[in-house]
């Protein structure tokens, strides 16, 4: 049984059509998933999928390129973070990708965006959702600085894993899991199969990032959770194990980060 440790579901192409997608997930043998949150705005429709659903969970969050709406805060994102079915703090990270003009200087706002964050899952000792692109000395440079002090070090995972060998080793260093998208199975992605490759299979997580990034054979599609099992199934490929190993092995990981247990099927 395979988990989808990332997805948006709220987002209104996935959302409109729900039945669908979890009828989809249950004859893909995908038995859960974690909503993931990228404004305060949106967290309500995030955690009413995962209050309603039994294999759903939620996260709570700003993603780092969310500009103009709400702010978060530590007090904010621990409160709602105590609700059922919450079970990470996220989508939080940094990216430099975009900086419209800016330079990473200027960038200031989202650094400490991210260390609101990390404070945030330090405090309830939930998992953070990292999200770097364009970032990764910063990320991990932000994350060694917040670990310092009494209290839980910062945990959780990096997601969409994109980044170089060396990234991947700094975060498991810390202690992160590494999540691997759809984007492994793109031709463009040689480098990125090494590090997947490379990470142990018991601190691998699988996600779809859905709508996004859906993966060979359906790239340019919407994506869905469903679609989850093509990304096990290569990690398989380059680690020469069956994709049942990986499945139960990166639920197992899901369930262990997230402490969570995925219901069996009905």
């Amino acid at each position: 049984m395979y988990v989808d440790s990332h997805c948006h579901l709220a987002f209104p192409e996935l959302n409109e059509r729900l039945p669908a997608i979890l009828a989809d997930m249950r004859a893909a043998e995908v038995g859960g998933a974690l909503c993931i949150c990228t404004s305060l705005e949106e967290f309500e429709s995030v955690h009413a999928l995962a209050a309603a659903h039994d294999n759903l969970w939620a996260s709570v969050g700003v993603h780092p390129d969310t500009e103009g709406m709400t702010e978060p805060d530590v007090d904010t994102l621990c409160a709602w973070a105590a609700r059922p079915r919450v079970v990470a703090i996220g989508e939080t990270g940094l990216d430099y990708f975009r900086l419209e003009g800016r330079s990473v200087a200027d960038m200031e706002w989202q650094r400490e965006r991210f260390r609101v964050h990390i404070r945030a899952g330090r405090r309830m000792d939930l998992p953070l959702v990292i999200h770097t692109r364009q970032a990764s000395d910063d990320t991990l440079a932000v994350l060694r600085a917040q670990a310092e002090g009494a209290g839980p070090a910062p945990r959780g995972v990096f997601h969409c894993f994109t980044e170089s060998l060396d990234v991947a080793r700094a975060a498991l260093d810390l202690g992160f899991h590494i999540s691997f998208s759809g984007i492994l199975t793109f031709r463009t992605a040689a480098e990125l199969r090494e590090v997947a490759r490379f990470v142990p299979l018991d601190r691998c997580l699988i996600e779809t990032d859905s709508p996004y990034l859906a993966p060979v054979p359906h790239r340019g599609k919407t994506n869905t959770p469903a679609w989850v099992p093509h990304v096990a199934h290569l990690i398989a490929e380059l680690k020469g194990v069956s994709s049942a190993d990986v499945a139960d092995a990166t639920r197992d990981n899901f369930e262990q980060l997230f402490r969570v247990t995925v219901p069996e099927p009905a």
